[in-house]
């Protein structure tokens, strides 16, 4: 079995090797031991790293902690790369941490003072032995961040906040590798939801040497135990039922949005994944450099999340599952964004002009009821919120959504925080001050996703743009592959929160248009200008209206399995995606045919399937 976890990989956190051989640079992520602090990072690629957080849910979380060697004793000066996640909405900040040298915290508190990530200095530090134990103790429970630390004896040798100077800095402090470890294989996928995990199982199954990169510690994206939105949609249906067989396998048998971890079998998927010997696995792995030649993909470069480590991947053939269309946009793939006009497909339900809105970022949450009364502190900085304002509930599910408007790749940061920032102003209200707050006396908040759920993003245009004429109208096509059953389901921000709100609404309503079943075109699963990339999931090549079905993820994971199987026929045939279409989609449509997943499993994914199936 080739597989490799590199979250068990050994993590250096600080390297002597720079222009001053006595300055230390710590990556936060790599400490030793991250206690209670959490890794983020999913704004890595617009801060530059990802970064600790101390997401405690209003409780301080275990001090994160290093053992570091300094060159010499003597005195040093402390800069520590932070943001005050809260000052966009106020002058208080909730997110405070102190740094403790052996146990002393030094003079200054961090997390209190700039908005935009910046290098806060903490001033003289006197080293009087060279080992020392580094701590990040967290004040709050209510998300401080740390990117990095760095100790010089220079106290002129501030660190810099241009990200490219800044990576130049983090690669030669820690020693890190300038030329990435190379890995070859048939088909890399990047992105480990039930896209991406179907399509890497589905293509190993077939004889295909397969990489699945995921930046996460789990699979299962939107299904994980991180973000816990159950699965979606229909399997097993016309004209192609044994598609959905590896969705069945390796999906929770249990439903629900917003419940508890077991809810989201991560282990399952995970088990899945380890049992397929053509398969290799790269957990905690973020592909963010591809390199192009004659409009082919010919390397996607990653890095290890905790350690910076760098790690090339050579294929023929590439998938991006990654929701955000990442590959594609870095290969230069054709893609789109927001809401296309009402001409442009000459779709009814599309706005008359083009706009930026998209389906939001959803931060889940739920409380549950303990034996005696359970406090929630009573915070300062949040929203101003009163009884109008409030939601007098116990969980927060899909509909507690936001950023719809906003940039969701380069303001992932802000709308996830301000899910969060509304999720804690509602239950410090509902604790402390809402007029039946006795209801809520043994109410403890129980769990609020830091990983924000999102729903768009870019997508990537393939041969074909399926569209809401195409499935109102049921405009069938000759390379109709898996399908779709869901509902058209379009999200918009809710009309009363945004104007409770001052237009920063996180509540959304959801708008249905029935649909028949219907087969997505094969076409929309491969780019249109980058001749070795399959996609699968919500980054295929379909309008922002027909988004709204297509985006459930067991239409996703049925899509993986197509592309796993696509793979398989590029591998045979030594032929490319388009060249499926064109001269071999009999090969591919008998894999549909005939199916990757076990089918003697009982299908117990009896929830969330989008009410009454229309008849064909």
């Amino acid at each position: 079995m080739r597989w490799l976890l590199l979250l068990l990989l050994s993590i250096p956190c600080f390297s002597l090797y720079s222009n001053n051989p006595e300055a230390v640079f710590l990556e936060a992520e790599a400490f030793d031991n991250p206690g209670g602090w959490v890794v983020d990072q999913q704004s890595m690629d617009i801060m530059g790293s990802p970064y600790l957080m101390a997401h405690g849910m209003g409780i301080p979380v275990k001090d994160a902690s290093t053992v570091v060697n300094f060159p010499k004793k003597g005195r040093y000066y402390l800069f520590v790369r932070t943001r005050n996640w809260t000052a966009p909405w106020s002058q208080m900040a909730a997110g405070q941490f102190q740094v403790l040298l052996d146990g002393k915290p030094v003079a200054r508190t961090f997390g209190t003072s700039h908005r935009e990530w910046s290098w806060v200095e903490a001033g003289a530090i006197d080293i009087e032995d060279p080992s020392v134990t580094i701590a990040l103790h967290d004040l709050t429970g209510f998300n401080g961040r740390c990117d990095a630390l760095y100790f010089t004896p220079d106290n002129t040798d501030v660190p810099p906040n241009n990200l490219e100077n800044l990576d130049a800095l983090r690669t030669r402090l820690l020693g890190l590798n300038s030329e990435p470890e190379l890995q070859e294989f048939d088909f890399v996928v990047i992105g480990g939801g039930m896209a991406g995990t179907c399509a890497a199982i589905a293509a190993a199954r077939l004889g295909v040497q397969v990489a699945l990169v995921q930046n996460r510690p789990v699979l299962g994206g939107n299904n994980s135990s991180e973000v816990r939105v159950h699965l979606g949609a229909r399997i097993n249906l016309e004209p192609y039922p044994a598609l959905g067989n590896l969705v069945n396998e390796i999906g929770p048998e249990q439903g629900g949005n917003a419940q508890p971890k077991d809810y989201y079998q991560d282990d399952k998927k995970l088990q899945a994944v380890l049992n397929e010997p053509n398969l290799s696995l790269y957990l905690n792995t973020h592909a963010n450099q591809v390199e192009v030649k004659d409009n082919k993909i010919v390397q996607v470069t990653a890095e290890n999340i905790r350690t910076g480590q760098r790690m090339a991947f050579r294929a023929p053939l590439f998938a991006d599952c990654t929701g955000d269309g990442t590959i594609g946009f870095l290969a230069g793939a054709e893609y789109m964004t927001g809401r296309e006009s009402r001409d442009t497909f000459n779709e009814p339900t599309a706005p008359e002009k083009a706009d930026s809105l998209t389906m939001g970022i959803s931060v889940q949450w739920f409380s549950e009821t303990g034996d005696g009364p359970s406090e929630f502190p009573d915070i300062a900085w949040g929203l101003p919120w009163s009884e109008e304002k409030s939601f007098a509930i116990t969980r927060g599910d899909w509909d507690w959504e936001t950023g719809m408007g906003k940039d969701m790749i380069r303001e992932t940061e802000f709308i996830r925080d301000y899910g969060l920032l509304v999720v804690y102003s509602n239950w410090s209200f509902l604790k402390n001050h809402y007029i039946d707050r006795q209801r809520f006396a043994k109410e403890k908040l129980r769990w609020v996703a830091y990983i924000g759920g999102k729903r768009e993003s870019r997508r990537l245009v393939g041969d074909y743009v399926l569209t809401e004429n195409d499935l109102t109208e049921r405009k069938l096509m000759p390379d109709g592959t898996a399908p779709t059953s869901w509902t058209i389901d379009l999200h918009y921000p809710d009309p009363e929160n945004q104007e409770k709100f001052d237009g920063e609404a996180f509540r959304s309503i959801a708008k249905h248009i029935k649909i028949y079943p219907y087969p997505i075109p094969f076409r929309c699963l491969y780019s249109k200008n980058i001749e070795n990339l399959l996609m699968a999931g919500r980054d295929i090549s379909v309008s922002h209206v027909a988004l709204g079905t297509v985006r459930l993820m067991r239409t996703g994971g049925m899509m993986g399995e197509v592309v796993g199987m696509a793979a398989s026929v590029c591998k045979q045939k030594n032929t490319t995606p388009r060249q499926i279409y064109q001269q071999h989609f009999a090969e591919l449509e008998q894999l549909m045919l005939t199916g990757v997943g076990n089918s003697d499993i009982p299908n117990h994914q009896d929830y969330n399937l989008g009410g009454t199936l229309m008849e064909q």
